[in-house]
């Protein structure tokens, strides 16, 4: 972005600029933004006071395996689990080897002003006070591929398909089946009219690895290590669960 002032444009770092600088205007990873009032179909009680509903938390990370499409927390404390133990496999603008997995747990990591492991209990100490009010969470992975590397899932609009199924699940009008991480959607309940993915490569969407997820044990234990005695008891409970379920 660019800051127009009475005598010239000006570049992120102050310089003055014009288009035949020979040099970008923004930061490399600079982002827009917009005033949310913008936005033509916002709620009109999106500023409310008192505050607003909501019905579902989407957690999400890059991943090219293992993590399906879209997974339902079977509960709270299942969702702040998932969200604990989010991970995208890094790119080749990140440190490290393209590929290794970097945890992020609910995309706060750099972001939050106190202890991890306080933060982790904070929300399971929020979702015992709200109870059956609380939202749904929901785990999201658009980059899944294929054993040759292809992208299974088109992404960008068409994601509004997977946001519908989560809507219908919020209202109880989509069917979903249980799986060892939680729910995902059954048979014909993602709305595929138009769509162009083939029958396999929804499958494969929608799998559940178990032994992707058996391989994944280790890296979570080393990740929770990383909070000591800071962790909560129960996502050490829903962790142990997992390693049931999964045989």
């Amino acid at each position: 972005m660019t800051e127009e002032t009475p005598e010239h444009t000006v570049d992120w770092l102050r310089r003055s600029w014009t288009p035949d600088a020979g040099r970008p205007a923004a930061h490399p990873n600079s982002r827009f933004t917009a005033p949310a009032g913008q936005c033509p179909v916002i709620a009109p009680e999106w500023e409310d006071p008192k505050g607003v509903p909501i019905d579902a938390i989407l957690f999400g990370g890059r991943r090219a395996s293992v993590v399906p499409l879209v997974t339902e927390a079977e509960d709270w404390k299942q969702g702040t689990f998932l969200g604990s133990i989010m991970a995208s496999e890094k790119t080749a603008a990140a440190s490290g080897v393209k590929g290794d997995i970097r945890r992020d747990p609910m995309a706060m990591l750099p972001f939050c002003g106190y202890h991890m492991g306080d933060y982790f209990a904070h929300w399971l100490k929020v979702g015992e006070k709200g109870g059956d009010k609380m939202p749904k969470i929901f785990y999201v992975n658009w980059f899944r591929k294929s054993p040759e590397g292809k992208f299974l899932w088109p992404g960008f609009a068409e994601n509004s398909r997977v946001l519908k199924w989560i809507f219908e699940r919020c209202n109880g009008t989509a069917e979903a089946v249980d799986t060892p991480i939680g729910k995902v959607p059954a048979e014909g309940a993602l709305d595929t009219d138009g769509l162009d993915v083939g029958e396999a490569d929804l499958k494969e969407l929608l799998r559940v690895d178990t032994e992707g997820w058996k391989a994944e044990i280790p890296s979570i234990k080393e990740h929770y290590e990383t909070f000591g005695d800071k962790l909560p008891g129960g996502l050490r409970e829903e962790l142990g669960e997992l390693e049931k379920r999964l045989g």
